[in-house]
Parts: C-alpha cells; structure tokens; sequence
C-alpha cells in the first residue's frame, strides 16, 4: 500500500514538474499570437480611420477621430512590445484596460451578464484579447522575453 502511495506522490511531482516547465513557452505562445492579433488590429483600424472614427462616433466616443488614433497606435505598439515581452506587464495593463473599454462601450450587454450569462461574456469579441492580456497581467511575461535583457543590463550597472 505504502508502495503505491508513493509511486502516486512520485508521479504528482513529475507531473508537476513538468506543468511547471510549461508555464514560459505557453506564455511565450499567448504573447506572440496575441501581441501579433492586437497589432494587426491596431494597423487595421489606422489603414481604415474614417470607417472606425465612425463606429467609434455611433459608440458615443467623443473626438473619435483621435480616440481611434489614440487606440489604434495603443494597440498597434502595445502589441508588438506584448509580442517581443518589452514592459509586459504595464504593456497588458494599458491592453487590459483597453479591453475593459470595449466591453463597456461595445459588448456593454455581454459584461452586464457576466454571471447571468457567462456565454454571452465569452463570445464577445473583446473576450480573447482581454483574457490574455489579463493572463499575462497576472503571471507576467515568462523567461523568454526581453524584459529580462533589459533588467540584467540593468542590475550589471548598479
């Protein structure tokens, strides 16, 4: 009996282990499809600014000529800095909050049924990005990002 529990214990922490080495290329993989998704959006609505300024105005947005500038180079930079990992967390931040911005401008009805009807959450078109910019916010970026040149180059000066 002992032998089989032990056996159990052994293959939890290799399990464990395992999921653990995980963590950074799934992140790496978030980080790249994502940031690569919030950029060509953010290049998509700058090639297209009459048509977006125009959504954003029937959105209630004041100036949406400049909201959609103001957005589109947001999620244009902010995506390629979330791809390479350079500042990820304040980079998800101010994606995050961007994100929350569309639900409650665009998807209002989808964030108001949050915990009525969580479907309706998910389905929106906001939900992807917001999910990992949230994802990266809160585990950070993992090992294979250029935030970690940045802050060796910077713990070698001190």
């Amino acid at each position: 009996m002992k032998s089989n529990m032990t056996a159990v214990v052994r293959l939890h922490d290799s399990a464990i282990t395992f999921l653990n080495h995980a963590q950074s290329p799934l992140l790496r993989l978030v980080r790249l499809y994502w940031g690569y998704q919030f950029a060509q959006s953010g290049w998509g609505r700058l090639h297209h600014v009459v048509n977006a300024a125009d959504f954003f105005a029937s959105l209630g947005f004041p100036q949406p000529y400049l909201t959609v500038i103001i957005v589109s180079v947001i999620e244009f930079a902010g995506g390629i800095l979330f791809a390479i990992g350079l500042g990820s967390r304040i980079v998800s931040l101010v994606l995050f909050l961007d994100m929350n911005v569309a639900y409650w401008t665009a998807d209002r009805e989808a964030l108001g049924d949050i915990f009525n009807d969580p479907g309706k959450f998910y389905k929106a078109d906001p939900y992807t990005f917001w999910f990992a910019s949230l994802l990266i916010l809160v585990f950070g970026a993992g090992y294979f990002v250029l935030d970690t040149i940045v802050n060796r180059s910077f713990q070698s000066t001190k």
